[in-house]
């Protein structure tokens, strides 16, 4: 019963009505009580509650992180990254495949989300790859598909979340999670390669010239380094004690 009531003020009281998710499952949690015989629940306590969820330094690293993504990409980190892939397999057929695919490896090693990394890229990468005459369906897919290491690429939301609930380290969390997106996005590019040998695609006949490559590679090269110094940082224990 308790289950039910639960999901019903979820749902009603809560989506149905347009409140923001963390105010619904307040909402709930103060229902779910009332009905399981608290009917003088303490607002100080649901306060305290939610203090004692906040008050952690390792989940102040998770806005931290949502922000300097976001920082980046208004400062043309994102572009900065297209490039740079570009230079090294956009001459491919289905060029433009493979730079979405090392492109959103790249981009999650910076923020952490999936969401954020699928909204960032995917507004610029699809219209390049339709406007190069791929199909926008697939190159949708291909945008949502790639990113799917984010979760599991540090600097990982999904891990720190995890980490500070079950009280493992982060750092090895961390650690562990580098050579699973790789194996994720090779077997990505795997599976591209047969699609574009399936749908016929086209090389990107674009040539830069040595200067061009030099400046595209030192631009991009700045991206790598804010995963390299987390890892680093972690591992060498320069950082906040608390995230390890």
């Amino acid at each position: 019963m308790s289950i039910l009531i639960y999901f019903l003020v979820f749902l009603i009281g809560g989506i149905a009505t347009g409140l923001p998710i963390a105010f619904a499952l307040i909402l709930c949690g103060v229902a779910t009580a009332m009905v399981l015989g608290g009917n003088n629940v303490n607002p100080q306590i649901i306060a305290a509650q939610l203090m004692r969820g906040t008050d952690s330094v390792t989940m102040m690293a998770l806005p931290f992180f949502v922000l300097a993504g976001e920082l980046m990409n208004r400062g043309g980190l994102t572009n900065r990254i297209i490039k740079f892939c570009n230079i090294f397999v956009g001459r491919f057929r289905g060029g433009l495949g493979y730079v979405t695919i090392l492109a959103c490896l790249m981009f999650a090693s910076l923020v952490g989300s999936a969401v954020a990394s699928t909204a960032a890229l995917g507004a610029i990468l699809i219209p390049m790859m339709v406007d190069s005459g791929y199909d926008r369906a697939k190159s949708a897919g291909l945008v949502a598909s790639a990113n799917l290491v984010a979760p599991i690429m540090p600097p990982s939301i999904p891990m720190i979340v995890y980490g500070v609930a079950a009280g493992c380290s982060i750092k090895s969390l961390f650690l562990g999670g580098i050579a699973p997106a790789i194996y994720l996005t090779i077997i990505m590019c795997g599976v591209w390669f047969i699609v574009t040998r399936k749908d016929n695609l086209k090389a990107d006949t674009t040539k830069y010239s040595a200067q061009e490559i030099l400046k595209i590679f030192i631009n991009g090269l700045w991206a790598l380094l804010l995963p390299l110094i987390i890892l680093f940082g972690l591992r060498g224990g320069i950082l906040l004690r608390k995230l390890v």
